[in-house]
């Protein structure tokens, strides 16, 4: 562009020229925020000269100024935002290592299928929908089945099941962990879904992890699979 005496003007020393179509593919950096604030004075700066300057006759396209402005407005707003939402991933991840924490040395109840006996011991707790007969099956940590039977169960969500740790033909097994498998019908002999879940002591969590970790009874939760927690 060209001033009404045919001169172009000059440029004000010491400012950064603007990023040109070939800088779109470079990777933003933790200063682009920084970067950005610079190159928009910069773009002031330019067109204020320019505006100073223009030739009369041929006056300077207003509205691709006003998109560049809307444009520069709209990429800040957008760094701002993603600053913002790195600061609340940040403080929700805080927020689930504190409650997590919180957690530890009390008994919790989580969905699962698989505890640990001890002490001649093992409890579970099942849910059906209607007054049904429940068929248990319990295998070891090899998948060996070692114990069997059919059961009546009410209606309910909160219906425990305890194991002495024996076999069907009355061996004790040691202490590990077992995994219960329940199938249920009612009496009409229609299938009803059955839910498992196990309680057990919060002996420690892993705050490595995102989201933390708890263990309990030898196997790894997160807190969104906690039912309930007693102390």
């Amino acid at each position: 562009m060209t001033t009404a005496s045919g001169v172009a003007p000059s440029v004000v020393s010491g400012t950064t020229p603007l990023p040109t179509n070939s800088d779109s593919g470079s990777s933003l950096t933790s200063t682009a925020g920084s970067t950005l604030a610079g190159n928009f004075q910069t773009f002031l700066t330019l067109l204020t000269t320019q505006l100073q300057n223009q030739n009369p006759l041929d006056p300077l396209d207003t509205n691709q100024f006003t998109q560049q402005l809307v444009q520069f407005a709209g990429v800040e707003q957008q760094l701002k935002t993603n600053d913002q939402l790195t600061s609340l991933v940040s403080l929700q991840q805080t927020a689930q290592s504190t409650q997590a924490l919180g957690f530890v040395g009390k008994t919790a109840v989580v969905d699962g299928s698989t505890t640990k006996l001890a002490n001649s011991a093992a409890t579970w707790t099942l849910g059906v929908e209607s007054n049904s007969n429940v068929a248990i099956t319990i295998a070891n940590s090899t998948g060996q089945n070692v114990f069997s039977g059919n059961y009546p169960v009410t209606a309910g969500a909160n219906q425990a099941f305890t194991w002495d740790g024996k076999g069907i033909d009355g061996t004790q097994w040691p202490d590990g962990k077992y995994t219960l498998t329940a199938t249920a019908l009612d009496a009409s002999g229609a299938p009803v879904a059955v839910s498992t879940q196990i309680q057990g002591l919060v002996n420690s969590v892993d705050l490595t992890q995102s989201p933390p970790l708890l263990s309990i009874n030898g196997q790894t939760y997160t807190v969104n699979q906690i039912k309930s927690i007693t102390n």
